[in-house]
């Protein structure tokens, strides 16, 4: 996982790795000499006392940190604009691959996971490039220069530091294989932070309704608690390699200045050369410390950047044919099902063998219990799911040789839970087709009845909608749907429950413009209040995913079925109390 996500970045952000690596190289050669330059400063300066050399030998050391300093700006602006680019890549890659996704996976996968995997495992990608690059380059290689110093004054001594690595690796191995399942369980929880969020927002009518808010606020409580506990246990399995560095370094630190002072003072060394080592020593301790870290650190990240991997990774199950083509003009739109056979679960099909046809530029109703199969017929039609069985056709081509793009442009979807983006309403109308004029927009609102309460809002056509539409009333919002499904101009038109939160006034003022919407398209209608569809051309009954009668209405009730039940049920009182 590792190599495969350094592969993908290392290719993509190589010019500017490069140039951090040299910023990060010039970091260590002068953390490094400013270790070397210690013996001169001491033999020189403070036993020889040539103050001429002194003031060379302090310009010296003013040019390291200098060019240390401008190296450091560099490596971590570099590194910056890399990573920002690899958080922007990869969210814009989880993205793409998130929508071309069929419905089953965001039934698998709610909103909150999705937000957590965008946002937070994005930048878990990018945390480990720069862990990797920083302890690979930066330290490793100051380590490499500060040992090199070290072996040089003092082979020996450095010999008997380097015993105590492996030492500090088996603790820092123990310490990161507990990390790993603490970073997981604490993403989680982030995850429940995020839902309780957003079911805050979107329901909080119902929160407030019904009194909930305490129920919502121990809730979070307990995710926020979660998270903050996961967090210390990082934090102190983190922090627990710093008292086994500070140990292993105090006691190598300890034993060279007792040993080194024994050679000093024997005259085997010089006292610059002492000095160089244990300076060489002391700046070796934080590259190793952090090296140490790096294993926590990394699989710490490396969790998210696991879970990013998934969604990526997870297989597309509604794909483009190779040789997709546009639907045939000619046919006007039918739609065939035949022998469909489709199962949400392995051993519970919903259809089997169904056959059904929506005829060209006609209206077609889907009623019956919920459950039936009415939705799922809808979805099949709009292939957010593939039949498991047999074939649906468009004017006999079948669905899975469409090309995406000529089925979408083909069709227009009005739903009862109506969404629109936050943006204005202009913004809403104006995704119903691409390019559409001002007046076509206008035209398309005025037919939808929806013209005259835009005009009534502080700003017209530019007033923003809201969050889901929330500044607008339920009927407001089908509305404005209607009104984007008129402008689409679709061959095939799908309303499923249109007008349900309309009013009786509303319903019958928009029930004119689909009329005049469903002229010569093909028109499938899911409707529970069967008022709305007496004038369709062929009544379909559902249940259990099979089809009990079909016809038009005065065919239905002309002999005693299904259909004519469920119209005495609602018909029948409405007239009697009229």
């Amino acid at each position: 996982m590792l190599y495969r996500l350094l592969s993908e970045n290392l290719r993509a952000q190589a010019p500017w790795y490069a140039l951090a690596t040299v910023a990060m190289l010039i970091v260590a050669a002068m953390t490094s000499m400013s270790a070397w330059i210690m013996k001169d400063i001491v033999n020189e300066t403070v036993v020889s006392k040539d103050m001429q050399r002194m003031f060379f030998l302090a310009g010296g050391v003013a040019t390291i940190f200098i060019v240390k300093g401008i190296a450091t700006y560099f490596q971590i602006v570099i590194l910056s604009k890399a990573g920002n680019n690899i958080i922007a890549v990869t969210q814009k890659r989880i993205f793409d691959r998130i929508l071309r996704q069929d419905l089953n996976f965001f039934i698998k996968h709610p909103s909150s996971d999705l937000v957590m995997r965008l946002t937070n495992n994005a930048q878990a990608a990018r945390s480990v490039m720069d862990l990797v690059l920083t302890s690979a380059v930066r330290d490793l290689f100051s380590l490499i220069g500060l040992l090199a110093v070290m072996f040089i004054q003092q082979p020996i001594l450095s010999l008997v530091t380097l015993i105590l690595g492996p030492a500090a690796f088996l603790g820092v191995r123990y310490l990161t294989k507990k990390v790993r399942d603490i970073m997981r369980q604490e993403l989680t929880a982030v995850t429940k932070i995020i839902e309780g969020v957003q079911e805050a927002s979107t329901g909080v009518r119902i929160i407030k309704a019904f009194g909930l808010e305490e129920h919502m606020r121990e809730r979070m409580n307990q995710s926020v608690t979660q998270v903050e506990h996961r967090a210390n246990s990082i934090a102190r399995l983190s922090a627990a390699t710093s008292p086994i560095m500070e140990t292993l370094s105090g006691l190598a630190i300890a034993g060279v200045i007792a040993l080194s002072g024994l050679w000093v003072v024997g005259g085997d060394k010089t006292p610059g050369e002492l000095m160089s080592f244990i300076t060489a020593l002391l700046l070796a301790y934080e590259p190793a410390k952090r090296l140490a870290r790096m294993r926590i650190n990394l699989e710490a990240a490396m969790v998210g950047v696991r879970m990013m991997y998934e969604i990526k990774d997870h297989p597309i199950q509604l794909t483009e044919a190779e040789n997709a083509r546009p639907i045939p003009e000619e046919g006007g739109g039918e739609i065939v099902f035949e022998d469909v056979g489709f199962s949400y679960a392995p051993d519970k099909p919903l259809f089997e063998n169904l056959n059904l046809v929506f005829s060209a530029g006609k209206t077609t109703a889907l009623v019956g219990a919920s459950g039936g199969g009415k939705s799922t017929i809808i979805n099949l039609v709009m292939r957010m799911f593939d039949p498991d069985e047999g074939s649906i056709k468009v004017n006999g081509l079948d669905l899975r040789q469409v090309s995406f793009a000529s089925l979408r442009a083909h069709m227009s979807y009005v739903g009862q839970d109506t969404f629109l983006f936050n943006g204005t309403v202009r913004d809403n109308l104006a995704l119903g087709r691409e390019g559409a004029t001002e007046e076509e927009i206008v035209q398309a609102a005025k037919d939808a009845h929806a013209h005259d309460f835009i005009m009534n809002m502080p700003q017209g056509y530019d007033s923003p909608v809201g969050e889901n539409g929330g500044n607008l009333s339920g009927g407001q919002k089908q509305r404005l749907a209607i009104a984007r499904a008129m402008l689409r101009d679709a061959d095939i038109l799908i309303l499923d429950e249109a007008t349900s939160a309309l009013d009786s006034y509303a319903e019958s003022l928009v029930q004119d413009a689909l009329k005049r919407l469903t002229k010569d398209r093909t028109t499938i209608v899911i409707a529970h209040r069967l008022a709305t569809i007496t004038s369709a051309d062929n009544i379909v009954v559902l249940e259990n995913g099979k089809i009990l009668e079909q016809g038009p209405q005065r065919e239905l009730l002309a002999h005693d079925g299904p259909y004519r039940r469920l119209y005495e049920l609602q018909i029948l009182p409405q007239l009697e109390e009229a």
